[in-house]
């Protein structure tokens, strides 16, 4: 396995440039990263600097709160595959999952995966925000609206990834979805415990850091 190979290069700051964005892409071909991640506003200066790269473009939609209407989450999917976008993060409805608003967080993903097609959707359920039975309930949402993977934080919330909560994905999806893992993963070691239980994909902002001790044996 490569590991390069499944990691999202991730720059989501408000505060960022685009000498930042320029530094990201080239680091993302540099290292054969699957994607970037970034917001919308810079898929015009990625989709220039990966040219002719195996370099996936990935943006996020409702991004952090997860709050915005769900025909605003579509509008920004659907102008960011025309941009140039190949994969879509948006933020599931946390407001409506506690509220046990179920068929509206159903339908916010649903209507944003028919939008996009057969567009990599990846749906960000937050989990610092949720309990364990909130947990399952938004990963059998996800499965019901279609969404190709299942992925824990966006990284502006009260922490990212655990492994506790990963089990608890994998075991609810077991393969009917990917699982990606997001948030306070910035060493090969803390990586391969993740990739032990079953993620299929990592974001992370130290991708580099990462593959620097990476032997890369074994890790799925």
């Amino acid at each position: 396995m490569e590991l390069n190979r499944y990691i999202d290069h991730t720059l989501l700051k408000s505060t960022a440039t685009e000498r930042d964005i320029i530094d990201l892409c080239n680091e993302a071909k540099e290292h054969r990263f699957f994607s970037v991640c970034l917001n919308s506003s810079y898929i015009p200066l990625a989709k220039q600097l990966l040219k002719g790269s195996s370099v996936k473009i990935c943006t996020v939609v409702g991004f952090p709160l997860g709050a915005t209407a769900t025909n605003t989450k579509v509008f920004e999917a659907k102008q960011a595959i025309e941009a140039g976008a190949h994969e879509i993060d948006m933020v599931i409805n946390i407001g409506f999952l506690k509220s046990k608003n179920y068929l509206e967080v159903f339908k916010d993903i649903s209507d944003v995966k028919f939008a996009i097609g057969r567009t990599t959707l990846k749906v960000i359920i937050e989990i610092s925000e949720l309990s364990k039975n909130d947990i399952v309930k938004a990963c059998e949402i996800c499965l019901d609206a279609k969404a190709d993977f299942i992925k824990t934080s966006t990284g502006f919330s009260k922490s990212g990834a655990t492994l506790t909560a990963v089990k608890i994905m994998k075991k609810s999806v077991k393969d009917r979805a990917k699982i990606m893992a997001f948030g306070d993963i910035n060493d090969l070691e803390t990586a391969q415990k993740y990739f032990d239980v079953g993620v299929n994909r990592l974001g992370s902002t130290s991708s580099i850091n990462i593959l620097s001790r990476s032997s890369i044996k074994n890790l799925m």
